[in-house]
C-alpha cells in the first residue's frame, strides 16, 4: 500500500502543477468607476482552475488514504525523513481541505459579481502553503540525509 501510495502521490503531483500554472488566469477582473470589467482571467480559466482543483483534491485523497490504511507494524518507530514526511502532511492534509473550501467560496463571490473577501481571500495563500508542504513532504523522502 505504501508502494502504491508513492506512486499516487508522484502522479498527484502533475494535476496539482497544472491547478497552480491555471491558477494565473483565474483571478477576477478589476471593475472600474463605469462598473466595466476589465483585466483578470475569464469565466472559462476559473473553470479550468476549479476543474484542475478538483481532480488534485481526487487525487490527493486518493493517495493519502493508502498511507492511512496501510498496516502497521507494531513496535516500529517512525523517524529521520518518514517523520518529517509525516509532520508536513500535517500542513499539507488540511491545506487540502481547506484549499477547495476557500476557492469555491472565492468562486461564488466572483461569480456573484462581487469581489473577494472574507475567509475566501486567503484561498491563495493556503494553496500556496500547502503547494509547498506538498512538495517538501515528497523531497523530504526523496533525499537521503
Amino acid at each position: 500500500m505504501l508502494k502504491i501510495h508513492q506512486r499516487l502521490g508522484l502522479i498527484t503531483l502533475a494535476p496539482f502543477v497544472a491547478t497552480l500554472i491555471a491558477s494565473s488566469g483565474a483571478t477576477p477582473g478589476h471593475t472600474n468607476a463605469s462598473g466595466v470589467t476589465t483585466g483578470g482571467g475569464s469565466t472559462a480559466s476559473r473553470d479550468l482552475h476549479a476543474g484542475l482543483g478538483i481532480a488534485t483534491a481526487g487525487m490527493y485523497f486518493t493517495t493519502a488514504s493508502f498511507a492511512v490504511f496501510a498496516p502497521k507494524i507494531s513496535g516500529t518507530k517512525t523517524h529521520g525523513p518518514i517523520l518529517v514526511h509525516k509532520i508536513l502532511a500535517c500542513i499539507h492534509g488540511p491545506g487540502m481541505v481547506l484549499t477547495p473550501i476557500l476557492g469555491a467560496m472565492a468562486y461564488r463571490q466572483i461569480s456573484n459579481g462581487q469581489k473577494v473577501s472574507g475567509i475566501a481571500s486567503a484561498h491563495g495563500a493556503v494553496a500556496t502553503v500547502t503547494a509547498i508542504a506538498y512538495g517538501a513532504a515528497m523531497l523530504s523522502v526523496s533525499i537521503k540525509f
